[in-house]
């Protein structure tokens, strides 16, 4: 016997009604996607599960590329055995000997499919009754805190029997809430904010604001890889790089300090508007944590918030810095965002930037500034760069050697 399966189960979306199966289908698409560069593995749809057909590939490498799919409530390494009691007892014993040491075991059955004549109950005693004849007399049925517990799954296809499971990155399917511009500033908390929208079933796209020479091309590397690190959670990303050097010096020039950073806000929010409005993008995020910094007061969001009509998504909203880098390192970004190169932000950093900002100042001070034409040429110059997803890169790559 060998365990040559994996049975997927997720969560949320069993209870989208009507809607279920495009879901599911999402769901389908992306792990498809994830498992890529595995030659021979299949993955397939049946109701209430996505079972994933191994072909002889070894499942380490398989149940680590699933761990970063979103709508994954839990997976688990499965025996598939026909719909016969007798395989599904010599089944149940052979993954309880899996479990090694086990001294207590418990059998939970589901007959997802309906037709078979024997029902969940009888099969839990016919099962777990076999089980424990063909085990050592150390071995005991638990019903309520059992070392392994065996979970026979009955449906049209086989019957699948796991023990034990790993956790799922849970949420909705990347691209089952339609898609976001992530405002990516090459910090810690953007890249949180960007994996929180795709946790919650979004496609993103990405917007840089660069202003060559005070930002270097490290700087611009450094965000490319953050876009790179977050292709892993989903589909490939299209990073927007806008030059924004010379609005930034002449808002430097032409405001007064202490409205700067509220100035450079609004343009960059008016751009953004701009190019999610091209690409039929309907809202745009930011890493922003309400009164983290002055420009993240709920004075200056509302301030800034005015250019745009589009919704302004904050994810961070209520989170303290510290809950914000270690939620950067569990996803693999905090390394990233430390390196030391400089974005757009930090460059000519007023020492008194104001923590209330009033819209009516903000639109007195923008009066020295050629808003349409200003925001036209920017996005005209924007270069957009597609960050291929980390499995459809090094799947490219074994092409190449095949």
């Amino acid at each position: 016997m060998k365990m040559d399966h994996i049975l997927i189960r997720y969560g949320e979306i069993g209870v989208k009604g009507k809607n279920r199966v495009e879901f599911e289908k999402l769901l389908v698409r992306n792990i498809r996607q994830a498992l890529s560069i595995f030659e021979d593995v299949k993955v397939k749809r049946t109701f209430g599960r996505i079972v994933v057909e191994l072909h002889g590939q070894q499942h380490e490498s398989v149940t680590k590329a699933l761990a970063n799919v979103f709508g994954i409530h839990s997976y688990s390494l499965a025996l598939r055995v026909e719909n016969k009691v007798e395989a599904m007892q010599k089944g149940a014993a052979f993954m309880l000997r899996e479990g090694n040491k086990a001294q207590t075991f418990k059998v939970t059955t589901r007959r997802a499919y309906k037709p078979f004549p024997i029902d969940s109950q009888t099969l839990n005693r016919e099962i777990g009754g076999y089980v424990l004849r063909r085990s050592s007399n150390a071995v005991r049925v638990d019903v309520h805190t059992p070392d392994v517990e065996i979970n026979v799954e009955v449906r049209e296809s086989g019957t699948y029997i796991t023990a034990g499971a790993y956790e799922g990155a849970r949420g909705l399917p990347v691209g089952a809430s339609g898609k976001v511009l992530l405002m990516l500033s090459g910090g810690i908390d953007s890249p949180v904010a960007g994996h929180m929208i795709m946790k919650r079933g979004a496609e993103i796209e990405a917007i840089h604001f660069h202003s060559p020479p005070y930002t270097n091309e490290r700087a611009k590397q450094k965000v490319m890889d953050l876009a790179r690190a977050l292709t892993s959670y989903g589909t490939n990303i299209n990073l927007h790089l806008v030059p924004f050097t010379e609005i930034q010096t002449h808002i430097h020039k032409e405001i007064p300090s202490n409205y700067e950073m509220t100035i450079m806000r609004r343009m960059m929010m008016r751009i953004a508007q701009r190019i999610a409005s091209d690409r039929g993008i309907l809202a745009i995020a930011t890493g922003e944590s309400l009164g983290q910094v002055a420009s993240q007061t709920l004075a200056s969001m509302n301030t800034i918030n005015e250019v745009t009509t589009l919704p302004v998504l904050r994810p961070l909203v209520t989170m303290d810095k510290l809950d914000v880098i270690n939620y950067a390192k569990r996803i693999g970004t905090y390394e990233i965002s430390i390196l030391p190169y400089e974005d757009c932000c930090t460059i000519f950093l007023p020492p008194d930037s104001k923590t209330k900002p009033k819209r009516e100042g903000a639109a007195k001070f923008e009066q020295f500034i050629q808003i349409e034409e200003t925001c036209a040429a920017a996005v005209t110059n924007t270069e957009t760069v597609t960050i291929k997803s980390v499995q459809e890169a090094e799947a490219a790559i074994d092409d190449l050697f095949n």
